[in-house]
This record gives structure tokens, C-alpha cells and sequence, in this order.
């Protein structure tokens, strides 16, 4: 009996051994578990917020290179909705920002930063074209010079104004006509045609507005002045 009862205390001895290893393990594997998730929780990125779609500036269709400036700009629609023009991501002339009329449009930007000089318009069907001759006469070399039409942006017109704005890179200022829709980047002491131009004719059988032509939009990369 006493061999017996020895065996008996001897198996529930090993018995609970065994049973302490087997708690011990499962929870050394539990907390092997709980670490592991939380060094993949904090290591995996989240979800929740994902990242808006990259914008370019001026919403291009692709980012502009280093050292030149985003523009986008846009003529006026018919004799109702103002032109636009943004550079750099900024507006800078808008029917909002209440710096825009008939006529011709026009924006002059430092060549070097980018920053706007001033801003105008003059109107070409019922004001006077020797004012607006005056302010061509006066940009200065280095200066970008951007245009917008709105409405009639030639009946004034003369052939003096016409080859101011033909010096500043114009190809299409000599067959701008009436209620023609156009916008133009071109700059002071430029040496060849700009590459920034764009000219719809007003014309019955192609016009989508009633008298007037489509809008015509444009975008780019205004090189940057270096010297």
C-alpha cells in the first residue's frame, strides 16, 4: 500500500510539473503574440486618413521645373464671364477679384521672382488706345507680360500698339480681330517668338457662344530669369 500511495504522489507530482510547463509556455507564446502585434501595429501605416491625390500648382497636368513659374490662364467667355490667370498657384486676375474688364487684359510679372508688378485692362472697343500705348511704352526689360481677352480685344487697335505687343513675342497680334478670343505670355527684350500663344478667329460657322468664339485656355512653365 505504502509503494502504492508513493507512486501515486510520485505521477500527481509529475502531472502538476507538467502542467506548470504547459501554462508557462502558452503564456510565454501568448506574450510573444501581444509584442509582435503591437511592433507590426506601430511599424504598418494606417488606413485611416489616406493621402489626397497630389495637386500640381495651378492644377497643371505635371509639375513645372526648378527655376521657372506655373501659369494657367484662361480668356473671357463671350461678353459674360471674365478671364483668368494664375501663376505660381496664385490668382491674380478674376472676375472675383474684380481687376478684370473688356478689352485686353494684361498682367506684368517681375522675370527674376516671380512677383506680379502690376495688373490692367484696356477696353478696345469703346476707350481710347493711347493709354494703353503709354503702359506698353513703360514695361521694362526683364518683366513677363501676360494677356487675356474679354469680349472685343482689337477694334482700337492700331499698328502702333500691334508692334509693341508683336516686340514683346507676339506672333498672332497682327490678325487679332474682332471679338477674337487670345491669350498670349510674352516678356520685355525678348530675342524670339514666345512659345506661350494661343488665337481663335471669331467666326460664324465655328463659334460656340452667339458672336463669339470658344474659350481658349492655356497652361505652362514661364522659364525663370537668370541674369
Amino acid at each position: 500500500m505504502a509503494r502504492a500511495a508513493g507512486i501515486l504522489k510520485l505521477a500527481a507530482v509529475i502531472l502538476a510539473f507538467l502542467l506548470v510547463v504547459f501554462m508557462a509556455f502558452q503564456l510565454l507564446e501568448i506574450n510573444m503574440d501581444f509584442q509582435l502585434g503591437s511592433v507590426m501595429s506601430r511599424s504598418m501605416p494606417s488606413n485611416e486618413g489616406s493621402a489626397k491625390p497630389f495637386r500640381h500648382k495651378c492644377g497643371l497636368s505635371k509639375s513645372c521645373p526648378a527655376r521657372s513659374f506655373a501659369f494657367r490662364m484662361a480668356s473671357g467667355a463671350a461678353s459674360v464671364v471674365g478671364p483668368k490667370v494664375c501663376l505660381d498657384d496664385k490668382l491674380i486676375m478674376s472676375a472675383v477679384k474684380n481687376n478684370v474688364g473688356r478689352g485686353i487684359n494684361i498682367a506684368l510679372v517681375n522675370g527674376r521672382t516671380g512677383e506680379v508688378i502690376n495688373t490692367d485692362f484696356f477696353d478696345m472697343w469703346g476707350g481710347d488706345v493711347a493709354p494703353f500705348i503709354t503702359f506698353l511704352k513703360g514695361i521694362e526689360d526683364g518683366t513677363v507680360v501676360m494677356m487675356a481677352s474679354f469680349d472685343d480685344p482689337a477694334t482700337k487697335l492700331n499698328d502702333e500698339a500691334k508692334k509693341l505687343i508683336a516686340d514683346l513675342g507676339s506672333s498672332a497680334i497682327d490678325t487679332l480681330g474682332f471679338r477674337d478670343n487670345w491669350v498670349f505670355v510674352g516678356g520685355k527684350g525678348i530675342k524670339t517668338k514666345s512659345p506661350f500663344e494661343l488665337h481663335i478667329k471669331n467666326s460664324a460657322e465655328t463659334n460656340k457662344f452667339e458672336g463669339w468664339p470658344d474659350v481658349v485656355e492655356m497652361e505652362g512653365c514661364i522659364p525663370q530669369r537668370q541674369d
